[in-house]
């Protein structure tokens, strides 16, 4: 089995890049994924922000993100909005958080651990850099299946609580993260009819400037 590589992206990976979102979204509008000339954008802007995963040449995950200010006290915004449609122009190099724009990974290769080691990497930039902390929008892929007998809040609670399970909740809050909302109309996802989570992980190294 070949090891797993964790990099930061390059322009030989836009392509591939664009693939891995139709393959990995499948329930997302089309206007919602991430294209080679986003990946191109954000390199330029934010390359040490850009992680991608590779066995051997090719891309079997990837991680995008940037640092912003973000306002808990205000946390409503679409998954377009926030990212300066997907090409991180308002990447605020000294921002307090990373916004975690997207972690992905190939179908094929999900269990072996890259997901994990994803966030590993940014949690590691957020420390290096001495910033709050990562908050993104979460998809809910399992509410599909009951969506129809239940409400979006119970879903997280149950999720939350370890009552039900969540592809992307239920790791997310394994490797840290914690719930601290609700965002509606978050971007067009049919399996969760567009709700996303707010999350966060907080940074336990940060240290304020003096």
């Amino acid at each position: 089995m070949q090891e797993v590589v964790i990099t930061t992206i390059r322009p030989e990976h836009f392509a591939a890049l664009e693939e891995l979102q139709r393959t990995c979204y499948p329930t997302l509008g089309a206007q919602e994924l991430m294209r080679a000339e986003h990946f191109a954008a954000q390199y330029e802007i934010f390359p040490a922000g850009q992680f991608v995963a590779l066995i051997g040449d090719r891309v079997v995950g990837q991680g995008s993100g940037f640092f912003t200010d973000f306002d808990f006290d205000h946390p409503d915004h679409t998954f377009r909005e926030i990212c300066a449609g997907f090409y991180f122009t308002n990447h605020d190099p000294h921002g307090d958080y990373y916004y975690g724009a997207d972690i992905s990974v190939h179908p094929d290769f999900r269990g072996r651990g890259i997901g994990k080691r994803l966030y590993a990497v940014r949690k590691e930039l957020v420390r290096v850099a001495n910033r709050r902390g990562i908050v993104a929008g979460g998809l809910l892929p399992g509410y599909a299946a009951v969506k129809e007998h239940m409400s979006v809040q119970d879903y997280v609670a149950e999720v939350v609580t370890g009552r039900r399970t969540d592809p992307t909740l239920t790791f997310q809050l394994a490797v840290g993260f914690v719930v601290r909302g609700l965002i509606q109309g978050y971007l067009e996802d049919s399996a969760s009819d567009n709700w996303s989570t707010l999350i966060e992980w907080v940074n336990p190294d940060y240290r304020p400037p003096t």
